[in-house]
């Protein structure tokens, strides 16, 4: 399966994933100038009539939760027919501390197939004291994730099968078979989940975030994204662009790159950020990669190549393949807090033929648990709306001389990259259908962060997202890591905190 661009799971470790504009000076001005409109205040457009009417108009009745309060939304399965059938969506929010609210802070963590209402708890240290004091913080699962109509395809044991697999792609015999087995999970996941899985597209759920807005009551949508969150902000403002409110967009993930850009850019920066890791670990004592950074990473290569041919010992029914290697190597790779885990679990396995720690890691990454079961439904819920967002002919001669250039550029990692258009090959509902444009002109000032060594969204992609929409404003966290507010340093904390409290947008060119 795929690398998500998903939000670092940092809670779940403690316990135990191009449209350039130049701009010429004199010709336009700065986009920063603009200020970001009141949080919560505004003449907002006429909300839909029609059969529409009834889902903006919705009450959410709220009950206490252990996530703080919870509701259940309606929206439509198919926009395009609102009076048809409709599916639910899980809402959770924690209220603001303060007296005298700004509005709602609506957020999502990643993925595809990240649950907000998983992440809500976690985001409200992530964000500052004053913003808790003054937002109200809602988390919704989007449409086929998690508690909202999910996306169901297969038992745990067949998805340990599906993620431990290292698949040949030496021959076109070899790729077919990865293309016939993606497309028995596809036609279990349209068995299992029914029509809804048609209907489970980013443009979609970014409708979802319009009729929640309002529904919550706010005039405009203010907005909190990590990594794919920043895709999903970026298609509601272009939808909806007089809405936009103050929209936080972290670890961009430009919603026009093709499925083989974004391969290459996400294999580019794991391979950057091992690159990283290494010359830190090589820095201290006990590091089980010797010699210099570049011998390191041959080091990993090969013990990649190792576990295909011959898979580790985990102390369990399970082994260590080569794709649960690179699994439990790419986690810890999220954040540098985590580097210390990734330095045990490479000693265990290169040094010792221990296998566990990585599976370990590999399993968190999956959301598998102990009794093999998986807590959460994101590495289908991924596959299923990317197959809806972007699917690319799946072409033999074309697939192979992308992989060659993969493989060039991150020599590491690359293979495990490549490929990619074989999940959607014979996905059983077809494509969903795009924006023309994602420049949301009209839009008020959007704050995209980038972070320099992002290894899952790669810090160019940020700066093609500022470029791209036409209010784009770029922070740059200099550092290591998968985005950067609430984790990085009091510069960026500072910087955004002052975009969601004030609508102060900072100053083109700010790096922190």
């Amino acid at each position: 399966m795929p690398v998500g661009a998903r939000r670092d799971p940092r809670n779940r470790l403690a316990a135990t994933l191009l449209v350039v504009v130049l701009l010429l000076a004199g010709c336009v001005a700065p986009k920063n100038q603009a200020s970001a409109p009141a949080a919560g205040v505004g003449t907002p457009s006429a909300e839909p009539t029609g059969d529409l009417a009834r889902f903006y108009g919705q009450q959410l009745e709220w009950t206490t939760c252990e996530e703080g309060e919870c509701a259940t939304a309606q929206v439509p399965m198919d926009y395009a027919d609102p009076a048809g059938p409709s599916i639910t969506l899980a809402v959770a929010r924690l209220r603001a501390s303060g007296g005298e609210p700004l509005g709602s802070l609506l957020l999502n963590p990643g993925g595809p197939g990240a649950s907000a209402v998983d992440f809500l708890a976690q985001a409200a240290t992530m964000v500052s004291e004053d913003v808790r004091l003054q937002y109200d913080l809602v988390a919704f699962d989007p449409r086929g994730v998690q508690r909202s109509t999910p996306v169901q395809c297969v038992d745990g044991p067949g998805l340990d099968t599906l993620i431990a697999t290292d698949p040949d792609y030496s021959t076109d015999a070899g790729i077919q078979s990865v293309m016939d087995t993606y497309g028995e999970l596809g036609a279990a996941c349209l068995e299992n989940t029914g029509d809804a899985l048609g209907y489970l597209d980013t443009v979609s759920t970014a409708r979802d975030l319009d009729v929640l807005r309002a529904a919550l009551g706010d005039p405009t949508l203010s907005y909190l994204g990590f990594s794919y969150g920043t895709a999903l902000g970026a298609t509601y403002a272009t939808l909806f662009p007089e809405r936009v409110g103050r929209l936080v967009l972290d670890g961009a993930l430009p919603p026009t790159l093709t499925s083989a850009e974004a391969s290459e850019g996400q294999a580019v920066g794991f391979e950057n950020a091992l690159r990283a890791f290494i010359a830190d670990c090589q820095g201290g004592s006990g590091c089980p990669l010797t010699g210099s950074v570049d011998s390191g990473l041959a080091q990993v290569r090969s013990f990649l190549d190792r576990a295909r041919d011959n898979p580790l010992s985990t102390g369990t029914d399970r082994d260590l393949t080569s794709s649960l290697a690179f699994y439990g190597i790419a986690l810890p790779l999220y954040s540098q807090s985590f580097w210390p885990y990734l330095s045990q679990a490479l000693t265990a396995a290169i040094k010792q033929g221990d296998g566990s720690l990585l599976l370990q890691l590999a399993d968190q990454y999956s959301d598998r648990e102990p009794d093999g079961t998986y807590s959460a439904n994101s590495i289908v819920a991924f596959g299923a709306i990317n197959c809806l967002d972007s699917r690319e002919p799946a072409d033999i001669p074309t697939m192979r001389a992308e992989a060659a250039q993969i493989e060039a550029a991150a020599p590491t990692v690359g293979s495990f990259f490549a490929y990619g258009a074989t999940l959607c090959a014979q996905w059983p509902v077809p494509p969903a259908e795009g924006l023309d444009s994602y420049t949301a002109e009209g839009a008020a000032p959007i704050l995209v962060v980038g972070t320099t060594n992002d290894p899952a969204t790669p810090y160019p992609w940020a700066e093609q997202l500022a470029q791209l929409l036409s209010s784009g404003v770029l922070l740059t966290f200099e550092g290591e890591g998968h985005t950067a507010y609430g984790s990085s340093n009091e510069c960026i904390a500072d910087a955004v905190d002052a975009y969601l409290l004030a609508g102060t947008v900072p100053a083109e060119g700010t790096r922190c």
